[in-house]
């Protein structure tokens, strides 16, 4: 390329030299480097509310043992305890996901008129349904996991066992 360049016009000084590839590399480096940070930082943010949901559920669960033991006594089976305590999970996370739904909508609606958010979304809309469903869904099957282990665990208290503890 620097010979090409140089019969052509031998005074033109050529220092940098680069394909259209490593321009359009360069120029967008720190836009991706950005969004690989909100992805990571998301994904934290994500298991750490599966944690924390986890962990209210399963003192919810250690909580209520007694009262386990006596539903199994009186003759609830492993399923419908395991179904009172995956709805009650899945409560709080659907309220969760509506007021985060609804948080997100206005926080965007309010940053797109503050920043200017269109030159930063590259061919996405800032308030594109398929975006806000694909995360609500992925957070619920998330919360869903979080919500099954300590319901696993409450399906085998033995009545017996929970009735004596106390």
């Amino acid at each position: 390329m620097r010979e090409a360049i140089k019969e052509v016009e031998p005074n033109l000084p050529v220092s940098l030299i680069r394909t259209q590839i490593e321009q359009a590399d360069e120029t967008l480096r720190m836009e991706r480097l950005f969004a690989k940070l909100l992805t990571a930082f998301g994904l934290l943010a994500q298991q750490l509310a599966a944690i924390g949901l986890f962990g209210v559920l399963a003192y919810t669960v250690s909580q209520r043992t007694h009262e386990i033991g006596i539903r199994m006594a009186l003759g609830a089976n492993r399923s419908s305890v395991m179904k009172m305590i995956v709805v009650q999970g899945m409560v709080l996370v659907a309220i969760g996901v509506v007021l985060g739904l609804a948080g997100a909508y206005v926080l965007t609606r309010y940053l797109e008129s503050w920043l200017n958010l269109k030159e930063m979304l590259f061919g996405v809309k800032v308030s594109d349904p398929l975006t806000y469903g694909l995360i609500a869904v992925l957070l619920s099957l998330v919360a869903l996991v979080a919500c099954y282990i300590p319901a696993r665990r409450a399906t085998k208290v033995d009545p017996l066992v929970a009735l004596r503890h106390e």
